[in-house]
């Protein structure tokens, strides 16, 4: 259950945003065009030489805050399938979007996929879904009747998109999911998809969980990826990857050399 990306991997992970599936507010494509989109940006972020890949539900707010609908996950896990078929060479992650862990590990228990993220996985926070507390109990134990340990979990701490209960300390909350709720990475975001992580809070998380991966989930781009990369093991990006830097446009492949050579230098 360790993470595909140890520490000091400076690993990129690319993020597939799924458009919006059938049954969500903003369904419009087609089965087939879906699966095209996933497919060509997949096909993009791993031209450009990333890391790995996590693919999500992204288009398909406003968000359920925990189970999703079963036709939901059916067609996560044809979507995922097809991309695992051509990109076996580096691991591929899921998150089912607001909170569905148990989803995300059916999917990934499917597909053979090397971890599945979590948004709020310990602890509890007041998001727009409403108040998400974290089922780290029945993940674990789910992934365990799944026989699926190999799978690691990349936690959220203080997800973004979210307000922070009174009290919120990042460092005891990066010290609770690791340990209490045996995450094998820790993933810190700033405000909102693609606002950059606080470094301060990045500082703060590194210290505290020196010896679990830590990546930042937001706002990286090669202007920042640098001091990232100085305190973090990994990122996991998506806007910054698109055309004109807009999170709903395609994966452009030269962006994506772009930030994979800059993280590398």
């Amino acid at each position: 259950m360790s993470f595909p990306f140890p520490c000091r991997s400076r690993a990129v992970i690319g993020v597939v945003h799924l458009p919006a599936l059938p049954g969500s507010p903003g369904h419009q494509l087609s089965r087939s065009q879906i699966m095209d989109h996933a497919l060509t940006d997949a096909e993009a972020l791993i031209a450009g030489g990333v890391s790995g890949i996590i693919i999500e539900n992204f288009g398909d707010a406003p968000f359920y805050p925990e189970e999703v609908p079963k036709s939901t996950i059916a067609d996560m896990t044809v979507i995922v399938q097809s991309i695992t078929a051509r990109s076996s060479s580096i691991p591929i992650g899921v998150n089912v979007l607001r909170n569905d862990a148990s989803a995300a590990l059916a999917i990934a228990a499917a597909c053979n996929s090397s971890f599945i993220r979590v948004n709020v996985h310990t602890a509890a926070m007041l998001t727009d879904q409403g108040w998400i507390e974290g089922q780290a109990h029945h993940t674990l134990r789910e992934r365990r009747a799944l026989s699926a340990d190999s799978i690691s979990i990349a936690a959220d701490v203080g997800v973004k998109h979210a307000l922070r209960p009174a009290g919120f300390n990042i460092a005891q909350a990066a010290k609770d999911v690791t340990g209490r709720g045996h995450a094998g990475a820790v993933i810190v975001t700033g405000a909102s998809t693609g606002s950059a992580a606080d470094l301060d809070e990045l500082q703060q998380v590194r210290e505290a969980v020196p010896q679990t991966p830590v990546l930042v989930g937001s706002g990286v781009d090669t202007q920042n990826i640098h001091a990232i990369l100085d305190l973090a093991d990994g990122v996991i990006v998506g806007t910054s990857l698109k055309k004109d830097g807009l999170v709903n446009s395609p994966v452009e492949i030269d962006r994506v050399r772009a930030l994979v050579e800059t993280a590398k230098s």
